[in-house]
């Protein structure tokens, strides 16, 4: 497998980019450059689409077990790289080892799923309500599909539309993260080709967002386009597809909610807030965002909490034991450290941390915070945790729904049914039960409401959001057309 990654991939082959800008790709935790790519740029763009248009044609009609066949061998090809895929995102994604570990397990089953959309396309014949017609529905592949890749989980949430794009006969053009182009895209371009993928069926640009990001949704060719990111991003990409009347699959930002009710388990539900406020720093689409205290057990909750979370293992995240490493840049750092400060200036308590190192912002907990705080309007994506005590199950309720986010959340209570009620009052694409929000599953539906997204990821959901319906219909006998009737006997 391919291990160079200063080159764009376009119709099977490695190539300079076209552009007079280098992307330099640094480790966020050392500042090391890892790589430079000479970038892609709209001439690029064009021909990798124009390639994957061409390419798609005769894919669309492959046979179910060669598709098969490559994505089984894809599966192969990753996991004989099992340690090389890892080592990538430690070093440019800020990954900890345990995080890198679980992204690459999470993206095996992805795959694994995707191996059986192939058999999978199918169709249906309905009856008709005229005389000696049979109706019938066939399942098709879209054409091209331009994905654009987010750094946080880049492998994973990449190939959680590479894989099923090119199980259901689609072709795709990536556009990775410029954080982590090798993680969020390259990588799939050298799995592929060892896999024996046709040349054309995938293209990596590597570009920046200036340069081509608006591109990779207008260009004519592509028929869906499916990102993950932010919120704003999202809605701008949506605006531009739906002036071209192209699908979107879109997965953005969480305003994400986890609520203890007064009959929870303290020790259980401080062990899910801190997986789901501090795993991988905070920097998950599911992350804990606000978390909500019954004020019965408001003050334990946030004594067992804090104490745990100071004793979290931060900083270099090729360190064994490493539990929070460093955000992707700097940028990320002064936005949440100016979050920080406004939040203590309306009044919340700053229990633990606040403090930034480079790009590792130790762990942090805020209390006696308030449902309108900065920190509690706005999505942390990093790792602060904000307790935000409440009386009763309307008003945690009220406050859970007051922003125009729904992508995932939890609940915890001694009373499963209790539990249940309430999580079905949520407004959010997915919610848990006793557990935290940062859960994936490669058979379950993926998505929010509201701000949080359009469409699902995932088993027989994504195969709706990446294929099309055609209706066929098939006149056996003569029709009768009333007064439109063949009248030369007469």
């Amino acid at each position: 497998m391919k291990t160079d990654y200063s080159k764009i991939y376009i119709d099977g082959e490695w190539t300079t980019g076209s552009s007079d800008s280098q992307m330099k790709n640094t480790n966020p935790f050392t500042g090391e450059e890892l790589v430079a790519t000479q970038a892609a740029d709209k001439s690029d763009l064009d021909k990798a689409y124009k390639a994957a248009a061409k390419a798609q044609v005769a894919w669309s009609k492959e046979l179910p077990q060669k598709k098969q066949e490559v994505l089984e061998k894809a599966l192969e090809v990753m996991q004989e790289n099992k340690e090389l895929i890892i080592d990538w995102l430690v070093k440019e994604a800020g990954s900890t080892v345990f995080k890198a570990t679980a992204e690459f397990g999470v993206s095996v089953n992805i795959l694994k799923e995707a191996t059986t959309f192939p058999f999978r396309m199918e169709g249906k014949i309905l009856p008709s309500r005229q005389a000696g017609k049979e109706n019938r529905v066939y399942r098709n592949s879209i054409g091209v599909i331009g994905i654009i890749s987010p750094w946080n989980f880049p492998f994973h949430l990449a190939i959680r539309s590479i894989a099923p794009a090119i199980a259901t006969g689609n072709a795709v053009v990536i556009k990775p993260a410029t954080d982590t182009p090798v993680t969020g895209g390259l990588l799939f371009a050298s799995i592929f080709e060892a896999a024996g993928l046709p040349k054309g069926l995938l293209n990596v640009v590597v570009g920046r967002g200036s340069e081509i990001g608006d591109d990779i949704v207008t260009h004519p060719i592509p028929r869906l386009i499916s990102f993950t990111g932010s919120t704003p991003v999202g809605k701008h990409i949506g605006e531009l597809a739906g002036g071209a009347l192209k699908k979107t699959a879109l997965e953005l930002g969480g305003n994400n909610n986890f609520i203890v009710l007064d009959d929870a388990n303290v020790d259980q539900a401080v062990d899910s807030a801190l997986f789901g406020k501090f795993y991988h720093q905070g920097q998950i689409c599911m992350s804990i965002n606000r978390i909500f205290v019954h004020r019965n057990l408001y003050e334990e909750f946030a004594e067992q909490f804090t104490a745990r979370a100071g004793r979290l293992k931060f900083g270099n995240p090729t360190e064994e034991g490493a539990q929070v490493g460093p955000l992707i840049n700097r940028d990320q750092v002064d936005r949440i450290l100016k979050d920080i400060d406004a939040t203590v200036e309306q009044g919340a308590k700053l229990r633990l941390g606040g403090k930034a190192d480079g790009n590792v912002l130790e762990p942090t907990v805020l209390t006696d915070v308030t449902n309108d705080m900065p920190l509690a309007k706005n999505e942390i994506f990093g790792p602060v945790a904000i307790l935000i005590p409440f009386d009763n199950d309307e008003e945690v309720i009220e406050m859970a729904n007051a922003y125009p986010f729904g992508l995932s959340g939890a609940v915890h209570s001694g009373n499963i049914e209790r539990g249940t009620n309430i999580a079905h009052q949520i407004h959010t694409g997915m919610i848990h039960v006793n557990d935290q929000p940062v859960n994936d599953e490669a058979h379950m539906p993926f998505g929010g409401e509201k701000d949080s997204g359009l469409g699902r990821f995932n088993g027989e959901w994504v195969l709706e959001e990446f294929t099309t319906l055609k209706w066929l219909s098939v006149q056996h006998g003569r029709s009768e057309y009333g007064p439109f009737v063949n009248d030369t006997k007469k």
